[in-house]
């Protein structure tokens, strides 16, 4: 740990690492580990492909969330070879619902990277696993830690809130981040690397939870600077907020008979690659009229119908809220250059985003 860090610690009288925090964490999880879809029994050497996969799918989303969706992948694709050899449309297709997209396209090319340059094995580095797509430095220190148990420390959000209230880091994040990854690196024992990191991540999802942590069965409560003072709610320290401008647009649900017309997004951007139904530009400050005069150019639609309502949307960052606008057409109308009509039946087996799933309900009423 640098000189700087030690004294910050010593500056809130915080307790030094010691060499009992490593143990009694790893007897606590060898107790009560979670049982977890890609976690292979006790005494068992992890798979570095479910590993990975786990971790990009839990990038801003909960467990309960990923399981299912980390069963059908591991179900359709068992390896990352097989992964690699799909086209990403299927791959997009599998995702759709799961949110924050870039992580299909990037899941799809690090496994393409994987089967071409790597034989379809990971590399057993964090530095190697570095180069790879979509694994940044916290994807590379999990893979490393849990299935090479290689001696890092991957610090999540549940181990990032652990540390900062058994140290009670009274620096705000993003900035206390440096200073929370080396005190929780201090938390790893001389062995089972990968053990004490999901110790970490069990702890902080089941007793040392964001609010009312169960601080009587921590295994480390009595070592505990902020359970000592009483404060522990009150950490991590977070800067407030930026919240994004409302943006504003119109969705239009076009169908010919039973079949919807849709659109692919643009590869590059958010949402890239997705379907899409057709719509206007997003913009702060568009008015019904500006949006609607975006709307495709058919025939035999005389006049749009305005759905009562909108539909809304938060991503990272900024909210959306759209207008819809429903038509019919005949049924031999062509599909406008770049767009298909597709079986409404079929729509589930389609790449669309929830914000997309959100309008054609709204616009179809179902």
């Amino acid at each position: 740990m640098s000189s700087s860090a030690d004294a910050r610690i010593r500056r809130r009288d915080a307790p030094e690492p010691t060499p009992a925090r490593p143990a009694l964490l790893l007897d606590w999880y060898d107790r009560h580990r979670r049982v977890l879809p890609w976690r292979p029994p006790a005494g068992e050497r992890a798979d570095p492909y479910r590993v990975w996969l786990s971790e990009i799918m839990l990038q801003q989303t909960g467990v309960k969330t990923v399981g299912p969706y980390f069963l059908k992948f591991v179900t359709r694709w068992p390896d990352v070879a097989a992964l690699g050899r799909a086209s990403l449309d299927d791959v997009l297709r599998m995702w759709a619902g799961l949110g924050y997209y870039s992580r299909a396209r990037n899941l799809h090319a690090c496994a393409v990277a994987v089967l071409h340059d790597h034989g379809g094995v990971f590399p057993d580095t964090e530095e190697g696993l570095r180069t790879l797509p979509g694994i940044g430095p916290y994807t590379a220190a999990a893979i490393s830690a849990i299935a090479f148990d290689i001696r890092t420390m991957p610090v999540d959000g549940n181990i990032e809130r652990v540390t900062s209230r058994l140290f009670a880091v009274e620096e705000a994040l993003p900035q206390a981040k440096p200073l929370i990854q080396q005190l929780a690196s201090t938390l790893l024992g001389p062995s089972r690397a990968g053990d004490s990191a999901q110790a970490l991540m069990d702890l902080g999802s089941s007793i040392c939870t964001p609010k009312k942590p169960a601080c009587a069965l921590c295994p480390l409560n009595d070592d505990c600077l902020a359970h000592r003072r009483g404060d522990q709610e009150t950490f991590p320290r977070k800067a407030p907020k930026k919240s994004g401008t409302l943006r504003r647009g119109a969705a239009f649900i076009i169908t010919r008979g039973d079949e919807l017309l849709v659109r692919a997004r643009a590869e590059k951007g958010l949402l890239g690659g997705m379907t899409e139904v057709p719509g206007s530009d997003w913009l702060a400050g568009q008015d019904d009229q500006a949006a609607l005069q975006q709307a495709p150019a058919l025939r035999g639609i005389a006049k749009w119908h305005r759905k009562a309502g909108v539909v809304t949307h938060v991503f990272t960052h900024f909210p959306l809220e759209l207008v819809i606008y429903t038509a019919k057409v005949a049924p031999r109308t062509r599909a406008p250059a770049g767009m298909r009509w597709v079986p409404i039946e079929t729509l589930a087996g389609e790449a669309l985003p929830n914000v997309m799933r959100k309008a054609i309900a709204h616009g179809l009423d179902i």
